[in-house]
């Protein structure tokens, strides 16, 4: 039988889609989960052994530029008129025109007359708009005890001296490096021209606060999965760190009071999607619709907001989740009652409202997006020489204080 083989990192919950979809859709599929960086080169450089490319808009830029991937006919994506704007046309119809520096999505989606990307609409896209949230940072609130919605307002606190040994980041370039210089600036200890697209000086300067903070012991070792925070904090090692929602998710369902925070500054956003490979053609091709069909029907996504992530059709996902569900991940309103991660087990608490709020606020408050800048090469070699000065020594993690 025929596989279609798609080629994703973790920000796909694949191991949660794949029966179902194999079910509905009647071929099988073979998910080659990769990091961010293994996965972007992967799909660059080897577009003959993937058929669907499944990742975010900022590692999209590469990909084009090597020709690895084709446009797609959105007169095949079933649901294109009801997609929300966010991704689409950068507009929201709920706060009109989405702000954040960087990479917004709308603005490399459609395949130009000249073969460029921009956001001038065409009948063909770059990449189909699927999933995509608002991250920052979370805080264990039993460690800490404080009220993370009420103390926790800022980027700043990344660098407080009362988390040092007990602070860490995430490990990806163009996402890592935008939680840091967040809390540089917010701190008053940097200043940039353009976050989404700092200079070579800019970098450097980022680097040499983050080095410093480093070696002084203040960040514990980087993570790079997203189930490696919720080991550390549920040990203690962890009191504050970047977060995604998974692990967020997980966490709560575990009983760790961890909080995600709502930083007056802005959240880091992030969109993902899917490509087709350059070589498909044919019933692989065809495949290759079906699969992205069926992902924005409303199951995947209902799925996927279990474990915090919105959908680029929402109106499919309400018609899935229950209507309390809906109110909790979309509405900002108190869970009614326990509510279920993805696999069914209760993770909400009944009367719990999502940090940030309703999809309304959230969406409202948008700093950067997850973005591949202009000197992403020579921010990928320092971030390398940062993440080479936090590891810990002998395979031990640094101690905490």
């Amino acid at each position: 039988m025929e596989k279609l083989r798609i080629l994703c990192t973790e920000i796909l919950p694949w191991r949660l889609l794949k029966a179902q979809a194999e079910q509905d859709l009647g071929f099988e599929l073979e998910f080659l989960e990769q990091d961010f960086v293994g996965a972007q080169r992967t799909a660059a450089m080897s577009p003959d052994t993937y058929d669907v490319y499944d990742q975010c808009f900022h590692n999209l830029d590469i990909v084009w530029h090597w020709r690895a991937i084709q446009p797609i006919d959105v007169a095949r994506i079933d649901t294109w008129n009801e997609m929300a704007g966010l991704a689409r046309t950068g507009q929201s119809s709920v706060h009109g025109v989405v702000q954040g520096a960087g990479d917004r999505p709308a603005s490399r989606l459609y395949v130009q007359s000249d073969a460029s990307l921009g956001e001038t609409p065409t009948g063909r896209i770059s990449m189909l708009p699927t999933v995509y949230n608002f991250d920052s940072f979370a805080v264990n609130s039993e460690v800490s005890n404080l009220d993370v919605d009420r103390d926790i307002t800022s980027w700043a606190e990344l660098l407080d001296d009362r988390w040092a040994g007990r602070v860490s980041l995430v490990d990806e370039p163009a996402i890592g490096a935008f939680d840091l210089t967040m809390a540089l600036i917010a701190a008053g200890r940097m200043q940039v021209r353009d976050l989404g697209n700092m200079s070579i000086a800019e970098i450097e300067e980022m680097f040499a606060h983050g080095l410093e903070l480093t070696r002084s012991g203040h960040f514990a070792p980087f993570w790079r999965q997203a189930m490696e925070p919720v080991a550390r904090f549920a040990s203690g090692e962890l009191a504050i760190s970047s977060i995604w929602s998974p692990s967020v998710v997980e966490m709560k369902g575990r009983g760790l009071k961890i909080r995600q925070a709502t930083p007056v500054e802005g959240y880091r956003a992030w969109h993902g999607g899917m490509c087709l490979s350059a070589r498909l053609a044919g019933r692989k091709l065809d495949m290759a619709y079906a699969w992205m069909n069926w992902f924005l029907a409303g199951w995947a996504g209902a799925t996927m907001a279990r474990q915090g992530y919105y959908m680029s059709v929402p109106d499919r996902v309400r018609a899935v989740l229950e209507p309390d569900e809906w109110d909790y991940w979309y509405g900002g309103k108190p869970a009614a009652r326990d509510l279920p991660d993805p696999t069914g087990r209760p993770a909400i608490r009944a009367g719990e409202i999502r940090s940030g709020g309703s999809y309304r606020d959230r969406a409202s408050r948008i700093a950067v997006w997850n973005t591949t800048m202009d000197e992403h090469n020579f921010l990928v070699r320092r971030w390398g020489d940062l993440i080479a000065a936090a590891r810990p020594r002998n395979g031990r993690a640094r101690k905490t204080g």
